[in-house]
């Protein structure tokens, strides 16, 4: 049998999966109303577009008021995820859920950033929490330093993949293009990170960062290749994997020293 496209996860199997986790928990939910609508409509849609169908019938089917409909999700999330992989595959189905804190929550600030955390210690909130960033920088920011020091590596994670400037598949950050200084305690809190999932992450962060703002980018480099720890050296050398591959001496030399 052929393996399903990652598109096609998100389909009538998966509305019957997330119909009875909500009515677990919501006995109220029109179960079959819901699974007829997500068969009905996501057939001829790419990824990005069933995930915002899934969102949309949440909106529709879960009671008016944010709150308590996202109270309704967080609760159907069950166990985190200790393992740093699974986000895409046993938790595949926490997206549609992330999707609907993106498009819907940002009047409910609060709630919406508590179930971005919840979402993301089993799957990743990374692209949830752009439109936060873009509305409240610096609220947002303030909690995603503090994100950067907790005890679930999830969330550190988060902290640094969130905002990264250049995220593939989200649109750009631009005033953190314009100027980075903002993001920068967080990076300095993640530099050694014992966490190969989290320092990748780190890595990419450097990485989009030297190629809008490549002075400070490597001014950070230098300074974290004094005394660093094998994660910071891990970290450096991915994070110069670009420069390298395009000439880059200084890039090359770093990376051949680590």
């Amino acid at each position: 049998m052929a393996q399903k496209k990652h598109k096609e996860w998100f389909d009538h199997d998966l509305a019957q999966l997330l119909a009875l986790k909500i009515a677990t928990v919501y006995p109220e939910f029109n179960r079959q109303g819901f699974i007829t609508d997500i068969e009905g409509g996501v057939e001829q849609l790419e990824l990005k577009a069933r995930l915002s169908y899934f969102s949309d019938r949440f909106l529709e089917y879960l009671p008016d008021d944010y709150p308590q409909a996202i109270a309704i999700l967080v609760a159907i999330l069950g166990a985190e995820n200790s393992q740093e992989t699974g986000m895409m595959s046993e938790y595949y189905w926490t997206l549609p859920i992330a999707t609907f804190i993106e498009e819907y929550g940002l009047e409910h600030y609060a709630e919406s950033i508590k179930a971005i955390s919840e979402v993301t210690k089993r799957s990743t909130g990374e692209f949830a929490i752009r439109p936060y960033l873009k509305a409240e920088p610096k609220k947002t920011l303030d909690i995603m330093q503090q994100w950067s020091l907790a005890d679930n590596f999830h969330l550190r994670r988060l902290a640094s993949e969130g905002a990264r400037t250049r995220l593939p598949w989200a649109t750009k950050l631009t005033f953190l293009i314009a100027d980075p200084h903002p993001v920068l305690p967080i990076l300095e809190n993640l530099k050694d990170d014992p966490i190969r999932y989290v320092q990748r992450s780190v890595g990419n962060h450097l990485n989009d960062m030297l190629k809008d703002n490549y002075d400070l980018g490597m001014n950070i480099v230098r300074d974290w290749l004094q005394d660093a720890s094998p994660a910071r050296r891990w970290i450096i050398k991915h994070a110069l994997r670009k420069q390298a591959k395009d000439g880059n001496l200084e890039a090359i030399e770093i990376r051949q020293a680590l």
